[in-house]
């Protein structure tokens, strides 16, 4: 299909909602903008897409995506430049991503037309829901369900796709606390770890509700077999600063997320000239970095998290506490120029920009 932003149907709110937001108490995935969008498949063809007022749905107690979980999900970002205008961040790679999830849960793709260009209409209509205030962002969730009415077991043949948008502050605002796993496990090789599908974040609730009562903020899993090859953060991919080069699990086993984000880090700590290596990392390996002093730092990146600091990792009763942030070289640097690019005060060398 061919689809462009003025194919788009768009029924508009007869009052937006924004003065209801106080922008000093913005924080992530409490609030969402006056419209969304949404498409639907059915007898094999993606129906044209109407941008409407946001609302709550219906859906039959049947509807395949409650009980069989199909429903698949991206998140991506808009910034303000400088002049004010608004500037998506990659959603060209978060639209591939999408479709590789969706082909591993037997889904159709969904149209660069669609995902991309429907995006773009969504977030000039709601344009001035792109908060200003520094570390925010317009958080943009691209979602798709499965909605046969039918509860027999088989891939479904009606799907809804749907964007929604929301103004968010950081999603964490201070350095986190990580448990390393080694009793739950995330994904296997084979599984669906690389996709962003729903159920992988829910298995991760009682895990995840279990390491907070002990007080930390999320998890490192491990792999399934050993419990000792670090994978990812519960939101986040990881990366350690281990003597002079960066280290970050590799994802040729397709049990860890392709963040849209650790591409950004790996190519901008690259073109500066920093090894990064991508590759098994035993937390073995870990521990013997920070008893010799070289483990200098850890973060996590991702988009609503962008570049996390841990302050500490802790594996069976070591606590491995990182030096303070003022020390930390690269994951302050590479801060503040992602921030640079997606909020349009540097110029973007990679096109990872859309403006609108």
């Amino acid at each position: 299909m061919s689809v462009s932003t003025t194919d788009i149907s768009i029924r508009k709110v007869e009052k937006s909602r924004i003065s209801e937001i106080d922008p000093a108490e913005i924080h992530f995935g409490i609030n969402y903008s006056d419209h969304m969008l949404i498409a639907y498949y059915e007898n094999g063809a993606w129906q044209k897409p109407e941008i409407m007022p946001f609302h709550n749905l219906s859906f039959s107690p049947a509807t395949t995506f409650f009980h069989y979980g199909q429903a698949i999900f991206e998140g991506v970002k808009a910034y303000k430049d400088p002049q004010g205008n608004p500037i998506i961040f990659r959603p060209y790679d978060n639209w591939k991503r999408m479709n590789r999830s969706a082909e591993r849960m037997a889904m159709p793709d969904v149209p660069e037309e669609i995902f991309v260009e429907g995006m773009r209409a969504l977030v000039d209509l709601d344009r001035d829901w792109v908060p200003v205030g520094a570390e925010s962002s317009l958080y943009i969730r691209p979602f798709m369900l499965a909605v046969d009415e039918f509860i027999g077991v088989r891939p479904a043949e009606k799907f809804m796709f749907i964007i929604i948008t929301s103004p968010a502050g950081p999603y964490y605002n201070h350095p986190v606390s990580i448990y390393v796993q080694d009793k739950y496990v995330r994904a296997f090789p084979g599984g669906i770890g690389f996709t962003k599908a729903a159920g992988n974040y829910g298995m991760s609730m009682y895990p995840t509700m279990q390491i907070k009562k002990m007080g930390y903020d999320q998890i490192l899993w491990t792999d399934g077999f050993e419990h000792k090859f670090v994978q990812e953060i519960g939101t986040m991919n990881v990366f350690f600063v281990i003597g002079d080069k960066v280290l970050t699990p590799d994802i040729t086993q397709d049990t860890i997320l392709e963040g849209v984000t650790r591409d950004s880090v790996i190519t901008l700590l690259r073109e500066k000239g920093i090894t990064v290596e991508e590759r098994p990392i035993n937390i073995d390996e870990i521990e013997e970095a920070h008893k010799n002093g070289q483990l200098k730092e850890a973060f996590g990146t991702g988009t609503a998290a962008s570049i996390a600091p841990i302050y500490a990792l802790t594996y069976h009763d070591d606590k491995m506490v990182l030096p303070p942030l003022d020390q930390w070289e690269i994951s302050n640097w590479l801060k503040k120029e992602l921030a640079d690019i997606r909020y349009g005060r540097k110029e973007d060398t990679h096109n990872w920009i859309v403006r609108l």
